[in-house]
């Protein structure tokens, strides 16, 4: 044989060699994992990292990302218990715990999540009333999850989370509700009002109230003050009168003296102009009875 014919085929050789072996080395990339069958059969599962691949034998069977996924559905028409239909939209998490059960237990995983979301969101839905179905939306998302994750495990599949975005009733509804909540708008706003005039009528009343009080207050301190202002006056006077009369006794006056005051007295009491005075025609008597006056007194 040509020696140039041998040397071609051992070159030829070498490079399908190094194509093949350059074929099976595989790269796996982080957050990836690869499902490998070995003669049509499954063989073993690769992570992340440098592998081997035997050509012919061996292929990869699945490439599958083990990162957490978002799968955004399309709105699905439901039906409540009171007849009312509307739809519903829906996300759901997941993440796959298990590429061999992915590979071998489901065709389309994205596809098969998706009918099994529609329908347990119609059972759980058609289970409740509109008014539950508004103001339920945890109630909805647990019991979805609940059931999503059951079905799944078999799957590899782990369902992390279900999010119900929007629920669309028809129009008529909207339109139904939205009267309604002007309504509830307005009697609150009535109602807040009434409130308010109530408590400020509450707070005058007592305002008087407490203004009466401190009035009776001031007035009660001002007659107890003058009160005590009389009585203090007519102790001093009273205490004068008694000094006055100590210290007459204490002189002795003559009766000339005592007549002189009697006389004084009397003009005094006739300083009045209906008054009446009866002056004795003895002025001695008047000073007989100062002295009479005198002599009780001690």
């Amino acid at each position: 044989m040509d020696p140039i014919v041998i040397i071609a085929i051992i070159v030829l050789l070498i490079i399908a060699a190094i194509v093949i072996t350059i074929s099976s080395l595989c790269i796996v990339p982080q957050g990836s994992t690869w499902v490998i069958e070995r003669l049509g059969k499954y063989a073993t599962t690769w992570g992340a990292g440098l592998h081997i691949k035997t050509p012919v034998l061996e292929r990869v069977a699945r490439k599958i990302s083990m990162k957490e996924q978002v799968a955004d559905f399309e709105p699905q028409s439901v039906i409540t218990k009171d007849n009312v239909t509307m739809n519903v939209d829906s996300v759901v998490y997941f993440q796959v715990i298990d590429p061999k059960a992915l590979t071998y237990g489901v065709e389309r995983p994205i596809a098969a999540i998706e009918n099994l979301c529609a329908t347990t969101l119609r059972n759980i839905i058609g289970s409740m009333t509109l008014d539950e179905t508004l103001v339920g939306r945890e109630t909805i998302n647990a019991e979805t999850i609940k059931v999503l994750d059951e079905a799944t495990n078999k799957w590899g599949i782990d369902i992390t989370r279900v999010e119900v975005q929007n629920i669309t009733p028809p129009l008529s509804i909207q339109e139904a509700m939205e009267k309604q909540m002007k309504a509830e708008r307005e009697k609150r706003a009535v109602i807040l009002a009434a409130e308010g005039e109530k408590q400020s009528a509450i707070t005058r009343a007592e305002g008087e109230k407490e203004s009466a009080i401190l009035r009776a207050d001031a007035i009660r301190e001002e007659r107890i003050r003058t009160a005590q202002g009389e009585a203090e006056a007519i102790a001093a006077v009273a205490e004068a009168q008694a000094r006055a009369i100590e210290m007459i006794n204490r002189v002795q006056p003559s009766k000339e003296y005592l007549q002189i005051r009697s006389m004084e007295a009397a003009e005094k009491m006739a300083d009045g102009q209906a008054t009446k005075i009866v002056v004795p025609s003895n002025l001695q008597d008047v000073a007989g009875l100062a002295t009479l006056f005198k002599e009780t007194v001690r």
